[in-house]
């Protein structure tokens, strides 16, 4: 393909999950020079980041591919990540470089009119339903009745967010975050999947850690996520020594090479990867590669905007290291309204459409009205 324009938009807008705070993401519009328009996405968060984000794209990323007169997705991701190398691997060079590489694959599956799990090669039709929350009612019995909620209306797991910034103490302590477990668990029963992650809101030593979690691996939870700061590999060596409960991590990994260390520490069972932060739809490809070959499952992380969620479906469906696939079990602005063809779950289960590329039609006026202009 030949590049014809790229544009950067950052988006800021409210989350129903985090009580209505602002978040920020970065937005990539690629035409090519024959008219095809692919959308990808880059979650740098804060406003100085996503600032970074569009200067790396605008001054270094885009001038590069719109030289070449004859670009693949492959060949566009290595000379990104190739004029990146001198000012970091990870971090905002890796926000900037996703979010054109998923615009990239975006327009390669419209050139061959096949969705992306067709490229790839679909693994299976559909995922289980996650309802990716944040723990923040006020009362435990508000969040047990929110977590029943989301059964209800058809979900088969909810991931439970502890120790978010909110209105709430529940999740914000070992033994309110073990009562919260088992108070689901008691009233939904044994035919759903509750996950816990921690997050890093915890602050837990290694032996708060492997207590806690042996508490909660009564209440027959599926895995424990994030539960030490990435850096802290002696304790997850410790937790995963003392416990049965699959460990899962990865989130604030950037980069294929960070994945691969992070399999070689032998701490964890499944990779958390978000398309839009880890070198695109090409990185978690080759994360997933790697994944299989170690045996571990991996996890979609798309906690943002339709765009991610679509790019996070399509990897999934293709990949034969997904069991679930997460979504906001709520309505937020850059999901329904942001994409006509907005991904959902129905009766528990989520699957793609056979519509080209992502498989999503980005509504630009939408874009326009949610323009961070500070």
């Amino acid at each position: 393909m030949k590049l014809g324009r790229i544009e950067c938009h950052v988006l800021r807008y409210p989350d129903p999950n985090d009580l209505d705070r602002p978040r920020m993401t970065v937005l990539v519009r690629v035409e090519t020079a024959d008219g095809v328009v692919g959308w990808g996405e880059g979650i740098a968060m804060w406003p100085e980041a996503c600032r970074a984000t569009v200067a790396v794209i605008e001054d270094g990323l885009a001038p590069l591919l719109l030289a070449q007169d004859d670009l693949s997705c492959e060949t566009a991701w290595k000379a990104m990540r190739e004029h990146a190398w001198w000012y970091g691997e990870g971090g905002i060079a890796s926000f900037a470089c996703s979010a054109i590489d998923m615009a990239l694959w975006d327009i390669q599956g419209k050139i061959e009119n096949k969705p992306l799990y067709a490229l790839f090669g679909q693994m299976r039709d559909a995922l289980p339903a996650t309802a990716s929350c944040h723990v923040n009612k006020q009362s435990l019995s508000a969040c047990i009745d929110e977590a029943l909620g989301f059964f209800a209306n058809g979900y088969r797991s909810v991931k439970l967010g502890l120790a978010k910034k909110s209105l709430s103490t529940v999740g914000h302590d070992p033994e309110s975050s073990i009562a919260l477990v088992a108070g689901i668990r008691r009233e939904a029963g044994p035919g759903v999947e509750i996950l816990v992650d921690v997050g890093n809101g915890h602050r837990w030593d290694a032996g708060t850690a492997i207590d806690t979690v042996r508490r909660m691996a009564q209440h027959d939870i599926a895995w424990v996520e994030e539960p030490f700061y990435p850096t802290h590999i002696d304790d997850y060596r410790q937790l995963k020594a003392a416990v049965r409960v699959p460990i899962a991590t990865g989130e604030r990994e950037w980069t294929v090479t960070g994945y691969q260390r992070l399999i070689e520490t032998g701490t964890v069972d499944v990779l958390g990867v978000d398309p839009a932060r880890a070198e695109g739809v090409t990185g978690f490809r080759k994360i997933d590669t790697l994944a299989g070959q170690a045996g571990l499952a991996i996890n979609a992380h798309a906690w943002s905007t339709a765009i991610t969620t679509a790019a996070s479906l399509h990897l999934s469906l293709a990949s034969p290291n997904a069991r679930l696939f997460e979504l906001k079990p709520f309505p937020v602005v850059v999901q329904q309204e942001l994409a006509r063809g907005a991904i959902g779950q129905q009766a528990g289960t989520v699957a793609a459409t056979s519509a080209p590329g992502l498989g999503i039609d980005v509504d630009e006026d939408v874009v326009r009205r949610l323009r961070y202009q500070g």
